[in-house]
């Protein structure tokens, strides 16, 4: 800790009260970083400097291939309805991957809505809850970097599926399941706010996180990381990308 760092006494003694971080603006929004690099660090650092042991950070990718029969419990049992009551289920179905106890089915992004369709109405599947929509960005490790997942329950049959589909950022434009799945509204909405993936046919797509004009999308891997300084109690803390070594 450097002596900019350390608190410092008040006049007289007292409490020691902690010194503005080098690097701090008081200025709104802040200024924003690089981004790094996919998968390696944190805040943008680089070299020794850093002080949480974040620079190290080396996040290992796993690529999960597709499954083979037999995958197990009832996964074969979910797979073998939907492929009857889906007439070219092979062309709309990518991979199918069952890791961690978990089945997912890779679907291609113009056939998601008639696959949700049928995961809801037809009666040996009976998966009339989604429970979340949710977005994720594989930056440098699939050229389809933005896939969307959906968690459907069958509280019927007590089961649990994973669908997801994968876009490009030239592209990102997925069919919305809001007409199937109506918890979907909210949530897809989210997922366009923080990733930029537009669903098509959504009755209202518009940011609602983000202010209306804001440029970007936060929760992808190339966003540059910083933010606004954080009044509290009348002190003023600067974000993280702007506190001691991490500019």
């Amino acid at each position: 800790m450097t002596d900019a760092q350390a608190p410092s006494a008040k006049p007289g003694g007292g409490v020691p009260v902690q010194a503005t971080p080098v690097g701090a603006t008081t200025g709104a929004p802040a200024e924003l970083p690089p981004s790094s690099v996919a998968g390696r660090g944190m805040f943008g650092i680089s070299g020794s400097g850093d002080t949480s042991g974040f620079g190290g950070l080396v996040r290992r990718r796993v690529g999960a291939g597709g499954s083979e029969r037999p995958y197990g419990g009832y996964f074969d049992e979910v797979y073998d309805a939907l492929e009857e009551a889906f007439p070219g289920l092979d062309d709309a179905i990518e991979k199918v991957v069952v890791d961690r106890g978990e089945l997912t089915l890779h679907v291609k992004a113009e056939r998601i809505l008639d696959v949700a369709r049928t995961m809801r109405d037809e009666e040996s599947l009976r998966f009339e809850l989604c429970s979340s929509v949710s977005g994720v960005d594989y930056l440098g490790s699939d050229e389809r970097r933005l896939h969307v997942t959906y968690h459907l329950t069958s509280m019927t049959y007590r089961r649990r599926v994973r669908l997801e589909v994968a876009v490009g950022t030239e592209h990102p434009h997925v069919p919305s399941v809001a007409p199937v799945y109506p918890t979907a509204d909210w949530q897809e909405r989210e997922t366009y706010d923080m990733f930029g993936i537009i669903f098509d046919g959504h009755p209202g797509l518009t940011r609602i996180l983000m202010p209306d004009d804001w440029e970007g999308y936060p929760q992808r891997k190339d966003y540059p990381l910083g933010g606004v300084p954080v009044e509290y109690k009348g002190a003023e803390i600067p974000p993280p990308d702007r506190r001691r070594s991490y500019q």
